[in-house]
């Protein structure tokens, strides 16, 4: 299990796309693991015959323990073990080592195991720690359910096997869905969401009924039959396993709420003249193309306000006893997936103009999406957007993403009544809520970087002036 994400220490695999005897080639996807971040797909680096998987699906495993072995040898290797008493089971490491763990094979065949390289001498293994998925692995591989690879790395396909997307997958396995039996209505016969939503209707609806499938997080990283939410027998509650990213979410927000002395502060105010501007800017021929919405110039306005406050874009370094005040601002959205609440950042976005921001924002958001986002896009944040304002929610008390020192909240756009040169009409109005830690930003600077923020929305102009 290779190390996918700085200071991850283990992985969920969450769906095999090979079994004992299958060819594979180098960049071949082989599976799908589910990190504390994201779930990435994993190739293998060698040509070869599939020897064994060392661990079922739904196994939680450490970095650093052999997962596959690969027979690289100029012979083929057979679709099952001759004699299982005859040929051992390559053992899972601690810690990666320079050579294979298998033991000696016959003359021209020797299992490679990810990551390890080949040995041209060694038939020593270390000792295997007992563990859980033990009786898995003590018998032959079972022939194995229908599975959904995608194009792999250009190798195209698996014959015969339902095609469909890695979120679509997991969502099948979530629901308990066999995609054998789905009609598919994608292009070119893909699995859509809908479909599968539609084949898992008539036993998924206690489950889903109650929040909008598109909103719901979907039970995380219930991969393996034994492991999938427990649904009472009266169908009155479901018990959905805490791992992936809604354990690593849980983990972050409450050492960030007990970490960080929170303030959070408010203003309302005409956002009007924004408004009007985005509408200009669709039809701006240097954003064709583009999506422009009020997210857009939140963002800039961010971003020129940070500019102007430059100590609101800081970290505290605990260990060091140290304030760290960065000159770039790595800007995170905050994102509800199917998987749970992820905040990827988009990489030096104080240097991007508006359309660079725009696609930048449109990519993030595609992305997570898809559920194709990285470890590493979330990696680095230094300042947070979240827009609870497309749930039509006025304003909240956001909790700082850990490592940043603000996190602005975006309520919901709405026209009211507001007193304009002397009268009162209409407007469009809008609530932000910028929450900080204390220990880096006092009230004179949490206030003045908000009433930037809000002045730049009510007067767009210093997007240009004040830049």
């Amino acid at each position: 299990m290779p190390d996918v994400g700085e200071g991850l220490t283990e992985a969920e695999i969450l769906k095999w796309y090979v079994q004992p005897g299958d060819t594979v080639t180098d960049g071949q996807v082989v599976c799908e693991v589910e990190t504390a971040k994201a779930a990435v797909e994993l190739p293998i680096p060698f040509d070869g015959t599939v020897h064994e998987l060392l661990f079922p699906e739904g196994t939680t495993v450490d970095v650093g323990q052999v997962i596959i072995s690969v027979n690289v040898g100029g012979g083929a290797a057979p679709a099952a073990p001759e004699a299982p008493a005859a040929v051992e089971a390559p053992q899972p490491v601690a810690a990666p080592v320079a050579a294979p763990v298998a033991e000696a094979e016959p003359e021209g065949r020797q299992p490679v195991l990810v990551g390890y390289g080949v040995s041209a001498s060694s038939t020593k293994r270390r000792a295997r720690k007992a563990s859980a998925a033990e009786p898995a692995q003590a018998a032959a591989p079972a022939a194995p359910a229908p599975v959904v690879p995608e194009q792999l790395n250009g190798h195209g396909p698996v014959a015969g096997r339902p095609l469909a997307k890695p979120p679509v997958r997991k969502l099948a396995k979530d629901l308990g869905v066999d995609l054998a039996t789905v009609t598919p209505t994608g292009p070119d016969g893909v699995i859509t969401r809908d479909d599968v939503h539609r084949a898992a209707a008539p036993v998924a609806a206690p489950v889903v009924e109650s929040v909008p499938v598109a909103e719901a997080p979907a039970p995380v990283a219930a991969a393996a039959p034994a492991q999938a939410p427990a649904v009472s027998s009266d169908a009155r509650e479901t018990r959905i396993p805490i791992k992936g990213v809604r354990k690593a979410t849980a983990a972050a927000m409450v050492g960030s709420a007990f970490t960080a002395p929170h303030v959070t502060e408010f203003i309302t105010f005409d956002i009007t003249r924004t408004m009007k501007l985005v509408e200009e800017l669709k039809s701006d021929k240097d954003m064709a193309g583009l999506r422009v919405n009020p997210l857009l110039l939140i963002a800039k306005a961010v971003l020129v306000a940070a500019k102007r406050n430059p100590d609101i874009n800081a970290a505290w370094d605990e260990a060091a006893q140290e304030i760290v005040l960065k000159h770039y601002v790595n800007l995170g959205i905050a994102a509800a997936t199917p998987r749970g609440l992820i905040v990827p950042n988009i990489k030096d976005a104080h240097a991007q103009t508006l359309p660079e921001l725009s696609r930048s924002l449109s990519e993030l958001v595609a992305t997570a999406r898809e559920g194709k986002t990285t470890p590493a896009a979330m990696q680095g944040g230094t300042f947070t957007i979240t827009n609870v304002g497309v749930f039509g929610v006025d304003t909240g008390t956001p909790i700082l993403n850990p490592g940043e020192s603000a996190i602005l909240a975006v309520g919901a756009i709405k026209l009211q009544p507001w007193v304009h040169k002397g009268k009162v009409k209409p407007r469009q109005v809008t609530t932000l809520a910028l929450s900080f830690d204390h220990r880096l930003v006092d009230g004179e600077l949490g206030s003045k970087f908000l009433a930037d923020v809000a002045a730049i929305l009510e007067e767009p102009k210093r997007l240009i002036t004040w830049a």
